[in-house]
């Protein structure tokens, strides 16, 4: 992630992708968290909601997407895995306007997902990013057994390997589920990594795992 890598992604570049910020009118947008706390606390919400059966589907009115048409003013970045269960959007009970997803399988980082997240933080001014990781985890499992085997991993799927590897060393000779461990070890690092960017200094980066079956979001530590 040397900053020589995201080299393309220029002030000038970015900043003809970002709109300028409008203020929320009782007939616009319902006003969204201004700090980092506040965020994290409206994604815990709405992930209570969607899992106790709740969900509120805010933001999806004809009249909204016409607002956002001009203008865009998500509260969070999402890193998360491209997992048809794992919508964030979803998820999180959030709507149109509200969270920039970044979805790659397994977190995986590339300078795609590092540009998308630069822009979110530079040019959008997020305050928080999210790496949310999840239970049975295809690409987690992918790379077990490659792993376990020593099968090639075909085509473009050996970068996912590639990445997910050495959390799964780290966490082979651990108790328990080796998947799982693979899973937050891999979630954690995704974290760190981000955290410990230059370009990211002025967001709160957090991660999370998503549970399949309950539903419910937790925070890893």
């Amino acid at each position: 992630m040397a900053s020589n890598r995201r080299a393309f992604l220029t002030a000038t570049a970015v900043g003809a992708l970002a709109a300028t910020p409008t203020t929320a009118t009782a007939a616009g947008p319902r006003p969204h968290p201004a700090t980092a706390p506040a965020a994290l606390a409206e994604l815990l919400d709405g992930n209570r909601r969607y899992a106790t059966g709740h969900s509120r589907h805010p933001d999806e009115s004809r009249r909204l997407r016409h607002q956002l048409a001009a203008a865009q003013h998500p509260f969070a970045v999402i890193v998360g895995c491209v997992d048809s269960r794992v919508p964030p959007e979803l998820v999180f009970d959030q709507g149109l306007g509200d969270l920039l997803c970044i979805r790659t399988a397994g977190e995986v980082l590339d300078e795609a997902v590092l540009g998308s997240i630069q822009y979110g933080v530079e040019e959008l001014r997020i305050p928080l990013v999210l790496v949310l990781g999840h239970e049975r985890c295809g690409a987690v499992a992918a790379t077990l057994a490659h792993l376990e085997t020593g099968t090639p991993v075909p085509g473009h799927l050996a970068l996912l390997v590639d990445e997910i590897s050495p959390a799964a060393r780290r966490t082979r000779a651990l108790p328990g589920d080796w998947a799982e461990h693979t899973m937050t070890a891999h979630t954690a690092w995704v974290r760190d990594a981000i955290r410990a960017d230059p370009a990211f200094m002025s967001a709160h980066v957090v991660a999370a795992r998503f549970d399949l079956d309950t539903g419910l979001v937790s925070l890893l530590p």
